[in-house]
């Protein structure tokens, strides 16, 4: 655990091609997507918050403070990326935050400390995952000082692009190995859209078990 690290999970979506809901409350094995993903980066980061929409009770069972998007108008991740640095500015004394999306369960357990140590090969950049040659905007290590700047790219100049903000502001990729299991090549980062998805996900979930 990184204590100048916060971290907050995505889970802002509108979930369209799940049909609508909240993906991130959708079963997978014997507890939610959320409860997965907040396992795998609770130990990773000095402490954790949920970014979603709508009534937050519905996430009593998570345990963690649910934060609704500081801009209106469901604006994307970049939405819930800069409701974060302002949580995290405001009230911890973390220097960085991590973000992690609600949807991707088998992200990798050292995610936020190799995003760390890219992030201090290039100070100020943006620490941001790739694998199989594609990189993952929502999993990302933002350092709190680039708030300011994000609003006005969010508010005054209206762009909700991930990527264009990091190419904007800089950023560093850092690969992460496909996941070898029972002679599958599993993406860490796969994140569940739709039925077909989940289903493929319960089937992976079974090949990782010990």
């Amino acid at each position: 655990m990184d204590r100048s690290i916060a971290g907050i999970i995505l889970a802002g979506g509108q979930s369209r091609r799940m049909g609508g809901g909240d993906k991130p409350l959708l079963s997978l094995g014997k507890a939610r997507l959320i409860d997965h993903v907040a396992a795998r980066l609770r130990p990773q980061v000095a402490t954790l918050a949920l970014n979603a929409n709508g009534d937050p009770a519905r996430f009593a069972g998570t345990n963690l403070p649910v934060l609704a998007d500081t801009v209106p108008g469901y604006a994307g991740p970049l939405a819930g990326v800069l409701t974060g640095l302002e949580w995290a500015a405001t009230n911890t004394s973390c220097r960085s935050l991590v973000t992690a999306a609600g949807d991707t369960p088998f992200f990798p357990g050292d995610l936020v400390e190799r995003l760390a140590a890219a992030a201090h090969e290039r100070p100020g950049a943006i620490a941001v995952a790739s694998s199989d040659g594609r990189w993952h905007p929502t999993f990302a290590l933002w350092p709190l000082g680039i708030g300011n700047a994000l609003r006005h790219f969010l508010v005054e100049e209206d762009n909700r692009r991930v990527s264009a903000f990091m190419e904007r502001h800089g950023f560093v990729e850092v690969e992460f190995p496909m996941i070898e299991a029972e002679g599958q090549r599993i993406d860490p980062f796969f994140n569940i859209n739709t039925p077909d998805d989940l289903a493929e996900a319960e089937r992976v979930s079974q090949s990782l078990r010990p």
